[in-house]
């Protein structure tokens, strides 16, 4: 295969690609002129590789859109939906080609030439996320295992076959090997269908790196008598807190790592998150054909009628991983899941990283954009002490050690040194010492911001304390779990420059109103909700998010302003 050229890519109305399932002994280009033939080269393994099959998948609804004209030459949008449908679930695990497929039919709209362009910008995407994935992963390699060429472990296939140009942790060790840093490759032969020793043994002949091929059960005593400084792993999916669907067989050689103490990477593009995804306990793991495993080359090996426990994919526990390097970030869910300094009991420490996971969540959803926004749970030892994320740190690579402990009802923090919390504690203390509360979470979620905004320009009246905004008739009302779900007023305060004085207008607002929503707005600075755990504090987040979204979308459903007092000012 030419290096410049990519393995997966557009001609003249086909999709081209390197038929992965004839490899090494035959090169053979595909040419995928049917959605349908499409599905058959991703479910046969023809495309593999969590990127590639997603391009593919990308490419397979522009040929659709190209092929499904109506009498009067305009585009059938039904029939490329039914398709684009069909590809995405081709294959159940790997997040990357339901992104991909909903990425280009997004653009559908516009007609067949959008789909198409949309889907050749993500091939050139595809280069240039690849090289800077690479390039991070090896840096990173620099800062943790220097000065000596590395001894590496591999999985799968994750090179250039596997993406369209670059690849991920085979990317990263070809990356390696130009720094002059390797100095062998063990590459799992990654049975039933030997993607290691038929693709990645291949694709490293290619580049003259120094490699082994290594059998799959072999690679725990390797790590174990010290034959290997890194493994370097691809990924499928990966939930919000750090798990990993990869390649099976990639769990075992986590464990195996995580015992010698040897770093345990993981590559993948930001494309393979899936921000709707708390844990791995929610990744379909798709179950390949028995006959994978009972026969091979077409020549029985089993027994027939043997039955077979085949999965595609397993999941490994971010607290199994050193990191996960992406293009645009190094995300360390082994710190995440550990409990921040002085916090040694095991359950604050739980506490601690659901919190980071929570973080991290609304960061997917662009609800706590870079450093802003904040969360707080109390103790699960000691009610008057709260653990709140640290101020100044990006949320979207929080861990449990970027939170503070600190007093529950003055925001004092509870020790001298570390990190520090924010000023906004001030708010947190004062929910926590007039309500029940036992989570609190602020964050400036798009909706509500822009609501608190309006709605405080609109009853402007310096001096006044908060504007109470009126909400009724909403179903969504019920998720507050309000004593009258029918209406409730929920406070709008004004965004003073001096967090205490908020906080202390938050206080006094929640001391004399014990019916009062478990919410708040700031102006222009976003929400603030709480209740009795995580959970419940961020289902209350949810629902008064979108109430405020059907505020925005539905105008004639805005509150009306208030006929103003004798005094002049709204009632």
């Amino acid at each position: 295969m030419n290096a410049s050229q990519p393995s997966l890519y557009w001609e003249d109305g086909a999709i081209v690609t390197v038929d992965q399932r004839v490899l090494p002994h035959t090169h053979r280009q595909l040419r995928l002129r049917t959605v349908d033939e499409t599905i058959e080269a991703i479910t046969t393994l023809a495309v593999r590789g969590a990127p590639a099959i997603g391009l593919a998948g990308a490419l397979g609804v522009a040929l659709s859109a190209h092929r499904h004209r109506r009498p009067d030459g305009t585009l059938d949008e039904p029939a490329v939906r039914a398709d684009a449908q069909r590809l995405a679930a081709a294959r159940p695990t790997a997040v990357n080609l339901e992104w991909a497929v909903h990425r280009v039919l997004a653009r559908l709209g516009e007609g067949r030439q959008a789909v198409l362009d949309e889907a050749l910008a993500m091939l050139r995407e595809d280069a240039e996320v690849g090289g800077a994935m690479v390039r991070r992963a090896a840096d990173l390699l620099d800062e943790l295992l220097p000065d000596r060429p590395l001894r590496l472990l591999t999985h799968c296939n994750t090179g250039r076959l596997a993406t369209t140009a670059v690849g991920t942790a085979l990317g990263v060790i070809l990356e390696l090997a130009a720094r002059g840093r390797v100095a062998e490759v063990l590459v799992d032969e990654t049975r039933p269908l030997l993607q290691g020793a038929r693709l990645t043994a291949w694709e490293l002949r290619e580049a003259g790196v120094p490699h082994r091929v290594c059998v799959d059960s072999a690679a725990a005593a390797a790590i174990a008598t010290g034959l290997v400084d890194c493994v370097l792993v691809g990924a499928d999916r990966i939930a919000v807190n750090g798990d990993v669907a990869n390649k099976i067989g990639t769990y075992g050689l986590a464990v195996a790592a995580d015992r010698g103490q040897v770093p345990f990477l993981v590559i993948a593009p930001e494309s393979t998150r899936d921000p709707a995804l708390p844990t791995g306990a929610g990744i379909t793991i798709e179950e390949r054909a028995a006959t994978e495993v009972t026969e091979f080359a077409g020549t029985p090996v089993a027994p027939a009628g043997t039955a077979v426990f085949n999965p595609a994919f397993d999941v490994t526990p971010g607290e199994l991983i050193t990191a996960i390097v992406s293009e645009s970030r190094v995300h360390r869910p082994r710190e995440a899941a550990a409990p921040p300094p002085g916090t040694d009991l095991p359950d604050d420490g739980q506490l601690a990283a659901e919190v980071a996971a929570m973080s991290r969540a609304l960061y997917e959803r662009d609800w706590m954009p870079g450093t802003s926004g904040n969360i707080s749970v109390r103790s699960a030892t000691d009610p008057k002490t709260a653990l709140i994320t640290a101020s100044g740190r990006d949320k979207g690579d929080l861990t449990a050690r970027d939170l503070v402990a600190v007093h529950a009802e003055t925001a004092d923090p509870l020790a001298s040194d570390g990190p520090r919390p924010s000023a906004e504690t001030a708010i947190h203390a004062a929910v926590y010492r007039t309500t029940d509360a036992h989570a609190v979470i602020h964050v400036h979620a798009p909706y509500a911001t822009a609501v608190a905004g309006r709605w405080a320009r609109e009853m402007a009246a310096p001096g006044s304390g908060p504007a109470p905004l009126p909400l009724r008739a909403f179903e969504l009302l019920k998720g507050l779990g309000l004593a009258d779900p029918a209406a409730t007023h929920v406070p709008v305060f004004p965004n003073h420059a001096d967090v205490g004085r908020i906080a202390t207008e938050v206080a006094d607002h929640l001391q004399d109103r014990p019916e009062a929503p478990p919410a708040l707005l700031i102006a222009d600075h976003g929400i603030t909700v709480w209740g009795r755990d995580l959970a419940q504090a961020r289902n209350r987040l949810e629902c008064l998010e979108a109430i405020c979204r059907l505020l925005l979308l539905d105008t004639g459903n805005w509150p009306a302003r208030p006929a103003p007092t004798p005094e002049g000012t709204p009632a």
